[in-house]
């Protein structure tokens, strides 16, 4: 079954006015549009003429808040050899984790998502070796199963220098990674979480950003710690990549560079 969008359009909005910490009030003034109309936005009650003056406001791009709230635009389906996702339930939603291998059986684990069995039972079947585990960020989701994953496969984990973790060897961001003929360049994204990492896989038919939740299909993570920091970081080192590099986030379906460039309301 597809992965659906992470967010929808009142996400986005919701996303936008707190990262510049915008009232209602203070976007309706600035948009012409009553107060009452940018809470119902937000509310996740969908007016297209509302949101076409809101979103210049809010520093989002027109046509792609329009697509999030008509429900016009899916992501096409990605399917790349030596690249599989895992799709787990934790608390009210799902969180992805990824494995990367070669042809010599050579692997990478990328976070650990909610119950890594599914991982367990690929990297059994096709007998790989996991080589290593390396790490996005360290939101709950993403690392629960870190102890089981290292404890059943023996292999070492990663995670960013800004946030140390017990059980993972901390690294700055820039740093190279190989297993195999796979090559990991990292980058920090930051802004969502202190210290978020997107590790750029080569050696596949495609180069693929494993990028956490620093940017979704048609969304980005919040900017808890830094809005502006998450949206500068993702577009230096996400959307400066080839348009053909595929996007595998923390949540959501599989995307591309190219896809996001146009239809992600986040980046005009």
């Amino acid at each position: 079954m597809a992965i659906p969008l992470e967010d929808k359009f009142n996400d986005i909005v919701g996303k936008s006015m707190r990262g510049f910490k915008l009232s209602d009030s203070e976007v309706a003034e600035k948009a012409g549009v009553s107060a009452s109309a940018v809470q119902a936005l937000r509310d996740g009650q969908w007016d297209e003429a509302v949101a076409r003056q809101v979103a210049p406001v809010l520093g989002l791009k027109t046509a792609a808040l329009v697509e999030s709230g008509n429900e016009s635009w899916q992501p096409k389906p990605i399917e790349i050899e030596g690249f599989a996702q895992f799709n787990t339930p934790y608390e009210d939603m799902t969180v992805n984790s990824y494995l990367a291998w070669d042809q010599s059986g050579a692997a990478i684990a990328f976070d650990t998502g909610a119950d890594c069995s599914d991982m367990l039972a690929l990297i059994a079947e096709k007998k790989l070796t996991l080589k290593l585990i390396l790490l996005t960020h360290t939101h709950g989701d993403h690392i629960l199963e870190l102890d089981r994953l290292k404890e059943k496969t023996g292999a070492p984990a990663y995670v960013g220098d800004r946030e140390p973790l017990d059980g993972a060897e901390s690294f700055a961001a820039g740093r190279s990674f190989e297993a195999g003929s796979l090559k990991v360049s990292s980058g920090l994204t930051w802004g969502h979480s202190k210290g978020g990492i997107t590790f750029v896989v080569n050696g596949l038919s495609q180069p693929v950003a494993v990028v956490g939740d620093a940017v979704f299909a048609g969304s980005m993570g919040g900017g808890g710690v830094s809005y502006g920091a998450a949206l500068a970081t993702n577009r230096e080192q996400i959307l400066s990549l080839s348009d053909d590099t595929i996007i595998a986030s923390g949540h959501g379906p599989l995307t591309t560079v190219g896809e996001q460039k146009v239809h992600n309301p986040f980046f005009p």
